[in-house]
């Protein structure tokens, strides 16, 4: 039996997530959202990664040197994955530059003036945080271009008869809509404590520090968060505004 604060590992653990799962994929496939299995996959390859993380994390703790290389590994699955999201690996490859530019100066700014400690347990989730939440943002930015561009290639093309430059047309049409990618970003900004206690929040708590400690901890994470996004949902959008990163069905 674990504390009173963690989940109680055991065959009921099991039956609940099996049922969520099962759940999830019917009404996936009910409502008509797509296929039902993809709900199965994305829990059976969580389960898989986070039992495997569990086992290696203390090692990768240990020193710098796996702590750096255990990032990198998290910086590529995140740019390969957006890469897929976005386009293909032809020039979807691109998605990690938004990334990283999201990512490496917060990071660099939140260790290097002393807001956050400087150790392997303080850096490695962090860059998690803010890795996946660039991911996500270039995700969702980049596709929502690349489908808006697609969608009014008429006005696109209106646009280019008016004399606008190509990057100018496109931005014109892209923009707004890749903008909504920061929207779940600002909504979980705006209301932190009133709808979710986020995970930083409640970690930092439950590892012994005042809620006050916790409430900072969470405020710069959030904060973080909306510059890492905002700087990757910027950048995907003028790599595909300059056509650097295509539709995966779009002529070379």
């Amino acid at each position: 039996m674990g504390s009173s604060t963690s989940v109680d590992v055991g065959p009921t653990l099991l039956v609940v997530l099996a049922v969520l799962a099962a759940v999830g994929a019917v009404v996936v496939r009910w409502a008509g959202l797509g296929p039902g299995r993809t709900v199965l996959t994305a829990t059976l390859r969580a389960t898989l990664q986070l039992a495997a993380v569990s086992l290696i994390i203390v090692a990768v703790l240990r020193a710098w040197s796996t702590t750096i290389a255990f990032v990198l590994v998290m910086y590529v699955v995140a740019a390969v994955t957006s890469a897929r999201r976005i386009s293909d690996l032809r020039t979807g490859w691109l998605a990690a530059l938004p990334i990283a530019l999201g990512v490496a100066p917060a990071l660099a700014l939140l260790l290097g003036t002393g807001v956050l400690p400087g150790t392997p347990l303080v850096v490695l989730p962090t860059a998690g945080i803010l890795i996946g939440g660039a991911m996500t943002a270039t995700s969702l930015a980049g596709r929502r271009a690349l489908d808006e561009l697609r969608q009014r290639h008429g006005e696109y093309e209106a646009g280019l008869a008016l004399g606008f430059p190509e990057r100018v047309a496109a931005l014109e049409i892209c923009r707004p809509a890749a903008g909504q990618a920061l929207v779940p970003a600002l909504d979980q900004t705006r209301t932190v404590g009133l709808v979710t206690l986020p995970g930083a929040f409640v970690g930092v708590l439950l590892g012994g520090a005042s809620p006050v400690q916790a409430g900072v901890t969470q405020l710069v994470i959030l904060v973080a968060l909306l510059a890492v996004e905002a700087i990757a949902i910027g950048v995907v959008v003028e790599l595909v505004a300059r056509g650097a990163v295509r539709a995966a069905d779009a002529p070379n």
